[in-house]
């Protein structure tokens, strides 16, 4: 009896590039698929996202004055997402985790948002300046800081300062959806704040301004 021998020298795998393209690319499908038996559109599901941060920015702002508190909001292009931060008694910013309305978001996937900042009118005594938190370029100033020692590691400061007065950072979000497996089309919503709230918004758009 013979036995057959099967080459295998011929047969190579993938690659960990390709096989992490693949998985990209599934994961792109899966998303639109979930789109599309959510029984809403992308550009409804962006609706909502931007109300929902309109209108959390807002009760920040209302809460900031009615508890004489100086709040920033805080948005990571990166990974999508934006959360709300105070300034402690140690002049120093945290998370404001009163509730999961003031957490951090993230938005789903196909979603992104960009934060686009306009003036900085520091005109009030209760400029963070004044207290020696920010330099000129609005960093955390590195006095007290011991680099290397994890544990004293800062937040990154808010790019937008809700201020106790009612007043807040002038400034621009723009959320958008842009599906790369549908036949939907882009859509665009953003949001304005100048000086102090109420927020407005406008949408959807064609294409970002």
């Amino acid at each position: 009896m013979t036995t057959r021998r099967i080459s295998f020298a011929k047969y190579t795998g993938f690659t960990l590039i390709e096989v992490m393209l693949v998985l990209l690319i599934m994961g792109l499908a899966m998303g639109a698929v979930v789109l599309s038996y959510s029984g809403e559109n992308g550009k409804d599901l962006l609706k909502k996202q931007t109300q929902r941060l309109q209108v959390v920015f807002n009760m920040a702002s209302d809460y900031a004055v009615l508890n004489q508190r100086q709040l920033g909001l805080r948005v990571e292009d990166e990974n999508n997402s934006y959360y709300f931060m105070y300034l402690d008694e140690e002049q120093e910013w945290q998370k404001l985790e009163l509730d999961t309305t003031f957490a951090e978001h993230q938005l789903p996937e196909l979603f992104s948002l960009k934060l686009s900042l306009t003036d900085l009118p520091w005109e009030t005594e209760e400029s963070l300046f004044s207290s020696g938190v920010f330099d000129e370029d609005l960093s955390v100033s590195s006095d007290g800081v011991e680099i290397g020692n994890e544990e004293e590691k800062k937040l990154d400061p808010p790019q937008v300062f809700i201020f106790s007065s009612g007043e807040i950072t002038p400034f621009s979000i723009t959320l958008a959806y842009e599906p790369e497996f549908s036949n939907e089309l882009p859509a665009y919503y953003r949001i304005d704040g100048q000086d102090s709230t109420p927020l407005t918004s406008e949408g959807p758009l064609d294409a970002p301004n």
